[in-house]
C-alpha cells in the first residue's frame, strides 16, 4: 500500500515554493520527501522536522545547525543544503535530491561485499568526513543508513543532524546521542565525540562491508554496548576467511577502543586506506563473498538513539604499545593470547614472515637479503608516519634518510609523510637513501574584505585567496547597494584553512513597503507601484471580484509587505462581480422568499411599511425574476 496517500503534507507546497511530491523515508526526528521547487524547477529532498518537534528549542537548533554545517562544506560527497526555513509548524531543510539507495540497502540485498567495492565506497565517506573534520565538525552517527549510493554510482554521506563542534560532548545529562551498533568506546562511557568516534564508527561499517555483519550482537543495547566497551572488533577473516591481512590491520586500526590507538580524523585513516589498497593484488581486491550475511539483522539497531549511561559498565584494560607508537597486541607471540588488546590484532604470519619481522624490529637488515639476495629492497610503507618513525623504519630496512622536506597538505596531519622518493613500494637498492617530505599541515588562509563586491567579485577575491564561496543568503541593508556583500561568515580578518567554504551575505537594498492598490485602476495602480520603486508585471488571469471590471482584484505580494527596490509585484485585474439569475420569489411566503434567495448567492432585505407589519407574503421583488445580477448584491422584497 502507497502510504504516502495517507501523509498530509504530500500534494502541499510548502513556503510557498516547494511542492512535496512523494514520502522517501520516516525517521526519529524527520520525515524526508522527494519536491519540486517550483521557483528553479528542481527536484530536490525536502527533509520536514515532526511538527510534535518543532515546538522543542533543541531539535530545532540541531536542524538548523546541521543545515549551516553542511552549507560550509561544500564537498562533492556530502549532500548539500540548498534552504532552510519554517512554514507554519513545519521546519525544512532542502537538500540535494540523490536518486540511488543507502549502503544499508546494498548490504540488505547482496550481503558481504567484495573488498575493492568496499574500499571503493569507503573512501569517498571518509574524504566527506575529512572535509567535516578539518572544518571542525564530528558527524557522530555514520552508519549505512547515512551513505547514499546514487544511480550514477556516486557516493554522498548525509545526515549531518548530530554534528558537533570538535571537542564538544555528546551528553552531560547521562544519556549518549548516537546509533548502538556503531558507537565508539569513549562515547558510551564518557560522551566524549572528537573525529575519532567517526573512525570508529567507519572501522564498523567496514567490517559490515567486508562480512556483511555487524561485528557486535547482543539481546539488548546494553549487551552491545559492554562489548564496545570491553571486547574489539574480530578480524574480518574470521568470519570471511580468505580476506587479506591488511584488511584485518584496516579494520583492527579503526575500531581501536584506545581512541589514542586510531587516525586522529578521517583524512589520516583514508591516508591509511589507500596505502592498504596499493598493498593488496587485484585478486585479493575482487576475492568474492561468501552468501550474504546480513538477512533478518535487527532494523532497531539502525536507528539514532538516546541511550541511558547505566546500560555501560567502564572497565579499564590493558595495553601495549609497539615500535611505531600504536597501541597493538604483540605481534610475535608463539602461542594465542586470550584476549586481543585494545589497539588491534596482527593477522598470523608465516615463518619468513616471522623471521624478516623480528630481524626488521632488531635493526638487522639481512631480512630484506633473505628475500632479495642482498642487492635490492623495497620502501617501506611510510605514508602517515611521523619522521621519526619513518626514520627508524628507514633503518630498519637498511636504508638511510637523504633529505627531509617540508609541504603544506590539507589531507596529512601535520608533522607526517606526505610522500617518498623514491615513492613507497618501489625497489631501491639496499643502503641507498630516501627523500621524506613531511606535511606541515593545512595552509591557513585569511578571509578577505569583500564587503561592497558583487557575489561573483567577491567569489573571484575568495578563489584567488585559496577559499571557497558558501551559501549565499540575501538581507535588508540601509547602508550597502543591493547587489553586494554586506558581510561573510567566518568574518573578514578570520584564519581558515585553505578550501574553506565562506558563506555570503549579500544586500536586497532599503526595504520598501507595498503600497495597497487593490480596487484602483490599471493605471493608477501601475503609476503608484512604479513611484514606490516596485516593478509591475499583470496576470494574464482575471478574477470575478467585488470591483469593476479592470479594476484591481487582488496583488502579489499583498499591501504592507516589505520588498526590495526594484522587486516585482503581480496583478491580477477583476472581471467585475460575478451574476447570477434572480429567482421569482413574488407569492412565497418569507420565510421561503429568504431562503430561495439566500441559496442563490443573495442578500436579502424586507420592506413591511405599515400595511405589512403582519403579513406573511412577498407581493414584490427589487430585481425583477429572469434578471441578472451581482452575486452578493441584496434583493428588496416587499411583504403585505
Amino acid at each position: 500500500m502507497d502510504t504516502t496517500l495517507q501523509d498530509p503534507l504530500v500534494g502541499q507546497v510548502l513556503d510557498g515554493r516547494y511542492r512535496v511530491d512523494a514520502r522517501i523515508a520516516v525517521g526519529g526526528m524527520a520525515t524526508v520527501y522527494r519536491a519540486l521547487d517550483v521557483r528553479l524547477d528542481r527536484v530536490l529532498a525536502l527533509k520536514v522536522m515532526h511538527p510534535a518537534l518543532a515546538a522543542d528549542g533543541s531539535f530545532v537548533e540541531r536542524f538548523i545547525r546541521e543545515a549551516k554545517s553542511v552549507a560550509r562544506l561544500a564537498h562533492p560527497n556530502v549532500v548539500q543544503v540548498f534552504d532552510q526555513g519554517t512554514d507554519g509548524t513545519y521546519v525544512y531543510l532542502a537538500m540535494e535530491y540523490i536518486a540511488g539507495c543507502t549502503l544499508r540497502d546494498v548490504l540488505r540485498e547482496r550481503g558481504a561485499l567484495q573488498p575493492r567495492a568496499a574500499l571503493d565506497i569507503l573512501e569517498p565517506v571518509l574524504a566527506a568526513l575529512g572535509a567535516a573534520h578539518r572544518a571542525g565538525f564530528v558527524h557522530r552517527d555514520m552508519k549505512p543508513e547515512n551513505v547514499l549510493i546514487g544511480d550514477d554510482g556516486r557516493v554522498k554521506v548525509a545526515d549531518f543532524g548530530l554534528v558537533r563542534s570538535v571537542g564538544s560532548v555528546t551528553s552531560t545529562t547521562g544519556a549518549v546521542l548516537g546509533t548502538v551498533a556503531y558507537l565508539a568506546p569513549e562515547q558510551v562511557e564518557h560522551g566524549s565525540a572528537d573525529p575519532r568516534v567517526d573512525v570508529y564508527a567507519c572501522g564498523v561499517v567496514l567490517y559490515e562491508m567486508l562480512t556483511g555483519e555487524k561485528p557486535h550482537d547482543g539481546d539488548s543495547p546494553a549487551v552491545v554496548l559492554y562489548k564496545h566497551l570491553h571486547e574489539d572488533v574480530p578480524r574480518p577473516s574470521d568470519a570471511v576467511p580468505g580476506l587479506a591481512p591488511e584488511l584485518d590491520e584496516l579494520t583492527a586500526l579503526g575500531t581501536a577502543r584506545d581512541p589514542a590507538a586510531r587516525p586522529y580524523d578521517a583524512v589520516a585513516l583514508l591516508a591509511v586506506v589507500l596505502e592498504a589498497r596499493a598493498a593488496l593484488t587485484d585478486a585479493q581486491l575482487d576475492a568474492v563473498p561468501p552468501q550474504a550475511l546480513a538477512a533478518g539483522h535487527d532494523i532497531a539497531e539502525d536507528r539514532t538513539s538516546v541511550i541511558p549511561r547505566s546500560l555501560t559498565v567502564p572497565r579499564p584494560l590493558p595495553f601495549a604499545e609497539d615500535d611505531d607508537g600504536m597501541l597493538r597486541t604483540s605481534r610475535f607471540e608463539a602461542e594465542p593470547v586470550p584476549e586481543r588488546r585494545r589497539g588491534g590484532r596482527r593477522p598470523r604470519r608465516g615463518p619468513v614472515a616471522l623471521v624478516v619481522a623480528v630481524l626488521l624490529v632488531l635493526g638487522v637488515g639481512t631480512g630484506v637479503w633473505y628475500i632479495n639476495s642482498g642487492q635490492f629492497t623495497r620502501v617501506p610503507p611510510l605514508l602517515s608516519k611521523t619522521e621519526a618513525q619513518a626514520t627508524a623504519r628507514l633503518k630498519g630496512a637498511g636504508l638511510d634518510v637523504k633529505a627531509v622536506e617540508h609541504a603544506y597538505s590539507d589531507t596529512v596531519r601535520r608533522g607526517t609523510v606526505i610522500s617518498t622518493d623514491p615513492a613507497v613500494g618501489e625497489r631501491i637498492r639496499s643502503n641507498d637513501a630516501v627523500t621524506l617530505t613531511i606535511s606541515d599541515g593545512p595552509e591557513t588562509v585569511t578571509v578577505p574584505d569583500v564587503q561592497g563586491r558583487t557575489p561573483a567579485g567577491a567569489r573571484a577575491l575568495l578563489k584567488a585567496d585559496g577559499l571557497a564561496a558558501g551559501m549565499v543568503t540575501r538581507e535588508f541593508s540601509d547602508s550597502v547597494p543591493k547587489g553586494t556583500v554586506i558581510s561573510t561568515d567566518p568574518g573578514a580578518g578570520s584564519k581558515r584553512h585553505a578550501g574553506t567554504a565562506i558563506a555570503l551575505v549579500v544586500s536586497k537594498g532599503s526595504p520598501v513597503d507595498v503600497p495597497d492598490v487593490t480596487g484602483d485602476d490599471l493605471d493608477e495602480a501601475r503609476q503608484e507601484l512604479r513611484q514606490a520603486g516596485l516593478k509591475v508585471t499583470v496576470s494574464a488571469t482575471e478574477v470575478n471580484s467585488e470591483y469593476d471590471q479592470g479594476q484591481v482584484a487582488r496583488q502579489t505580494p499583498a499591501g504592507d509587505a516589505r520588498l526590495a527596490e526594484g522587486d516585482t509585484v503581480t496583478l491580477t485585474l477583476s472581471k467585475g462581480p460575478e451574476t447570477v439569475e434572480v429567482p421569482n420569489v413574488v407569492g412565497a411566503t418569507v420565510d421561503d422568499a429568504e431562503k430561495l434567495l439566500e441559496q442563490s448567492g443573495f442578500q436579502v432585505k424586507e420592506d413591511r411599511g405599515l400595511l405589512g407589519l403582519f403579513g406573511n407574503t412577498v407581493k414584490k421583488q427589487s430585481v425583477d425574476a429572469g434578471e441578472q445580477a451581482p452575486k452578493g448584491s441584496t434583493i428588496t422584497i416587499t411583504i403585505r
